[in-house]
């Protein structure tokens, strides 16, 4: 297991490498950094970017079911908007439209 700075980056790197209008999971980006990090999961990954995230794109990592990051739903919304990033009318975004697996540093996104 690495220690939680390394832990950290490694998720930052996922996050900044999620391209404008897309988004990944919380989940999505543990299951990635597992192998790699040897563990943790989605409220690591929460963890980390709600100490260390906002130099980085945090909006475009949600909730498995779309749902925006809590606390900062009006924020991410208007991101979303001006990203062009599929929502639904319910205010989540669009999974089937709009999701990217996250892939660990060195991988590459799917086409």
């Amino acid at each position: 297991m690495i220690g939680r700075g390394e832990y950290a980056e490694l998720v930052l790197e996922c996050v900044e490498r999620v391209p404008p209008g897309h988004v990944t999971t919380y989940g999505s980006i543990a299951e990635a950094l597992g192998p790699v990090a040897g563990g943790g999961g989605p409220r690591q990954v929460g963890s980390v970017l709600a100490t260390d995230g906002g130099a980085v794109p945090w909006w475009r990592v949600v909730r498995a079911d779309g749902t925006l990051p809590s606390g900062h739903v009006d924020r991410a919304r208007s991101r979303h908007l001006a990203e062009g990033t599929p929502m639904r009318p319910s205010g989540r975004v669009d999974l089937p439209r709009a999701f990217v697996a996250a892939t660990a540093p060195g991988g590459s996104w799917p086409a």
